[in-house]
């Protein structure tokens, strides 16, 4: 699957929108994905999932533990994902602030791939790769539906994307003024 046909996906569930977005990560974008509406269908959340497992299994070599995916917006392409890869997903979740794998037990030495929806700065895989440091798992490669900074984040390991699309980002004390002229709306996850 290419970038055109990831695209292609979200655009049939109106996913694409655009105005004036504080993403996630902070920063302010014209454009954002808005992948809760790929996610509502089965059918779009497996194609896509089934695509980034196979990618997955053809760079990375050896056996894969479990996938993991950092809540809250990683839950189900981790979870699809493991389905077409094989092994159990889990998630990480905050804990005052803090990703921690608090329903899970997972022994040192255990071999992962983090499974991400979409990567802006990347930071929530480097969150997750921590905490998965922190407890002596070994993360093979990140994976993430659609890289938004078309492989310019540093996510601290490989980074495997399904697709890769340029979408401007902004400091909130840099927009350009079309941008700022309008009213910003901030739909991400990471507060929750």
């Amino acid at each position: 699957m290419n970038t055109d046909e990831v695209l292609s996906i979200f655009r049939d569930a109106k996913a694409i929108l655009e105005g004036h977005f504080i993403l996630t990560s902070g920063l302010r974008s014209p454009v954002f994905l808005q992948k809760a509406r790929v996610f509502m269908y089965p059918d779009k959340t497996e194609k896509l999932c089934k695509a980034l497992a196979e990618k997955i299994g053809s760079e990375v070599p050896g056996k894969i533990d479990y996938v993991v995916g950092p809540a809250v917006g990683g839950i189900i392409p981790a979870y699809e994902t493991s389905r077409h890869l094989g092994p159990p997903a889990i998630w990480v979740e905050r804990v005052d602030g803090k990703f921690s794998l608090r329903r899970f037990e997972v022994a040192p030495g255990s071999r992962v791939v983090v499974v991400e929806d979409i990567v802006t700065t990347g930071l929530s895989i480097r969150e997750t790769v921590d905490c998965m440091n922190a407890i002596g798992v070994e993360v093979a490669a990140a994976a993430c539906i659609v890289d938004r900074s078309a492989g310019n984040a540093d996510v601290g390991v490989p980074l495997i994307a399904l697709a890769e699309y340029e979408i401007p980002a902004y400091p909130a004390d840099r927009l350009p003024p079309e941008l700022a002229a309008l009213p910003p709306v901030k739909p991400g996850s990471r507060n929750l």
